[in-house]
């Protein structure tokens, strides 16, 4: 069965390895090590070129490696320059199909490493006039691995994709807040019962409740950008542990230097190598701040079920836009389906941020081969965030819309409107009419002028909707 979309003519070219020798078809532009890993792992059934920011990402880490020994001398320009090109025509997308190594896999990373170095020798080779697997000519390792360990290239990558990734992440997550921000100016007069401990507690407006939600996920722009800035420390030229053994004493900054200018980013050289080598630091902060975003947004979520809930025997404050029938057996039921799929892809989020912790702490010396999975835990996890929170602005927030009949009826019929009384009736007034309230069924509106406490005029005045929803002066009698 192929492992690619390439039709294959059933020709093969042979290749061999420390372990032997594969047959390859020809039409495959990854070799016999890619094909050794292909069948070793069948885990996650998630290839590589599922994350095609990770293939951008490893072609501008050995596009900016050739480039470093092309300038010390060490590649021949002519190679140096077939590995650009191929490096370019990654970056296009057009071999992302030959990226099949599984994101879950043993050694710490070396799978994708050759995959991406077996491609780029191969195109490499056909640019040169030569054929797939003449590795005379390009060598996956004497030339497009020169200087490098795929313990550098590897996180490096991870380093820069992820970058770009966040972007796209908060990018999606301002437009989030941006539809919540609408709902808030929407709804600013509604008036509602605001709940604590899913008990009545004092009025507010659904506005308000919907600002909240674009605030606490505002905060969250400030944590992933800055948990971003810690992937710009790369340890290019650290090779197999750091202490940059087969590398020349210049390329590590040199390579730094043309990465800077092939990805646009503000890389930097560690300032030790042998703690870059081995920290997960980085990933450990960013896994946490997309678990906090996951967070806040399933309980956000929780809240749109809760509101919408009903219609008849639920709060019916707020209609969700009804997306599908709920049940094969209830005719006329229909599912908050959108808030409970975002809350899934919270619990895996939390889930791999577990994953991720554990694969860090798991480390051994000056290495973490539980790399693999703290990067496809990073990729996924960002991937769902999303595409949760595209779903959930484009299929549920901006078509929100609000029972204001409900909210004001649940207001005057609550008994957490004797909070907004406490100021001028007292506590221990308040505190009976609240008992009769729950005792005899009436409202406290009803009560506070049946018992003569108050005028009409007054109770109107001090139940106004614009003065329960923000501080106001007292004036006692």
């Amino acid at each position: 069965m192929d492992i690619t979309k390439t039709v294959l003519s059933g020709k093969t070219r042979r290749e061999h390895d420390l372990l032997g020798e594969l047959d390859i078809p020809v039409e495959y532009y990854f070799g016999v090590q890619t094909m050794r890993a292909v069948d070793n792992f069948h885990i996650s059934r998630v290839r590589l070129n599922f994350f095609p920011e990770f293939i951008k990402a490893l072609a501008d880490v050995k596009q900016g490696a050739a480039l470093a020994n092309r300038d010390l001398g060490l590649l021949d320009p002519t190679i140096a320059d077939a590995i650009v090109r191929a490096c370019c025509e990654l970056r296009e997308g057009k071999f992302d199909d030959h990226f099949v190594v599984d994101m879950v896999q043993g050694g710490a990373g070396t799978s994708t490493n050759m995959n991406a170095n077996e491609v780029i020798a191969n195109r490499a080779n056909e640019l040169l006039g030569h054929q797939k697997g003449e590795y005379q000519y390009c060598h996956p390792n004497n030339h497009v691995n020169l200087s490098q360990s795929t313990n550098d290239a590897y996180p490096t990558a991870t380093r820069i994709a992820l970058v770009r990734s966040i972007e796209k992440l908060v990018a999606a997550l301002r437009e989030l807040i941006g539809a919540f921000h609408a709902k808030g100016e929407q709804f600013a007069h509604v008036i509602k019962m605001g709940r604590t401990q899913l008990q009545d507690a004092v009025p507010m407006t659904l506005g308000q409740e919907f600002e909240a939600y674009a605030a606490t996920l505002t905060e969250e722009i400030a944590r992933l950008e800055s948990n971003m800035q810690l992937f710009y420390e790369i340890n290019m030229g650290a090779t197999a542990i750091g202490t940059g053994i087969n590398a020349d004493p210049d390329y590590a900054g040199l390579c730094t230097k043309h990465l800077c200018e092939v990805t646009g980013l503000p890389l930097v050289e560690a300032s030790n190598m042998i703690e870059a080598t081995s920290d997960t630091g980085a990933f450990i902060m960013n896994s946490s701040a997309q678990k906090r975003l996951a967070v806040k947004l399933s309980k956000i979520c929780n809240d749109l079920r809760l509101l919408s809930s009903g219609p008849r025997c639920g709060l019916n404050e707020i209609n969700l836009p009804p997306r599908q029938p709920g049940s094969s057996i209830m005719p006329g039921k229909v599912n908050p389906v959108i808030p409970e799929v975002v809350n899934q892809v919270a619990f895996r989020v939390i889930g791999n941020d577990l994953t991720v912790t554990a694969a860090s702490e798991a480390g051994q010396l000056e290495l973490n081969v539980m790399e693999p999975i703290i990067v496809h835990c990073l990729f996924e996890s960002i991937e769902m965030l999303i595409n949760a929170m595209n779903t959930l602005r484009e299929k549920c927030v901006v078509g929100i819309t609000a029972n204001e009949e409900v909210c004001r009826r649940m207001v005057y019929n609550s008994i957490g409107l004797v909070t907004a009384l406490n100021p001028y009736l007292g506590y221990e007034t308040s505190t009976q009419l609240a008992k009769e309230a729950l005792e005899s069924g009436k409202g406290i509106y009803d009560l506070v002028l049946e018992h003569k406490l108050m005028s009409e005029e007054e109770l109107h005045r001090i139940l106004a909707p614009e003065n329960m929803v923000k501080p106001r002066k007292i004036l006692r009698k």
